[in-house]
């Protein structure tokens, strides 16, 4: 990913905290001479060692046919939003997009024992459900699952880069960056509010 200095997220723990929350993903891979891709739900472990990014895919899918050994890229999108050159109220400014994003680079090691892939499973539910008033419980629907397993296999990415960018008009002196954060408070479109908190956050580093 193209991270300008101003722009990178050097913190490894608020990268991962920000897949944590924003943990549905496209999973990138190559296919001889053809890219494929395959929208994710990603549950993420760390260790003192290593970090891996969990999840499961369709077995009807081919995709996975071409990932065990092999390297690919997950990409995970968070809260964005259109800035107006109009904000900025000076000549010589132009239009743009502030997001946050994130990328984790590894290598894949397809899972498709059903105890592996149990525990996926149930790893997926407890994180996704953990919130409700009444979540639905792996262990109450066990024989359920177990006639499902033949339909999916496990993904596991061992990481070994993770990429982070948080543009936010850092580039910009404070009253522009005022100002922007004024005008993305009264918008309505996309993520606009996400980012003006976003933009208070970075300003009070």
């Amino acid at each position: 990913m193209y991270i300008p200095k101003q722009f990178k997220n050097e913190s490894q723990d608020e990268i991962i905290e920000f897949i944590r929350n924003n943990s549905f993903g496209v999973l990138f891979s190559q296919n001889g001479d053809h890219p494929t891709a395959t929208h994710l739900p990603f549950i993420v472990k760390e260790t003192k060692e290593s970090i891996t990014l969990i999840t499961h895919m369709a077995k009807a899918n081919p995709q996975w046919k071409t990932l065990d050994g092999s390297t690919a890229l997950a990409v995970f999108t968070g809260p964005h939003a259109y800035i107006s050159a109009s904000w900025y109220e000076e000549p010589g400014t132009v239009s743009t997009w502030n997001y946050v994003s994130a990328h984790a680079h590894g290598r894949v090691e397809i899972l498709k024992d059903s105890q592996s892939l149990k525990e996926i499973l149930k790893n997926a539910t407890d994180f996704y459900e953990g919130e409700f008033a009444e979540p639905w419980k792996f262990e109450e629907h066990e024989e359920t699952v177990d006639s499902m397993l033949n339909g999916i296999v496990g993904i596991r990415l061992t990481v070994d880069k993770l990429e982070g960018k948080w543009k936010l008009n850092q580039h910009h002196s404070k009253e522009r960056k005022e100002k922007v954060i004024t005008q993305l408070k009264k918008q309505n479109a996309y993520d606009s509010r996400e980012i003006a908190q976003l933009m208070e956050n970075q300003m009070k580093r």
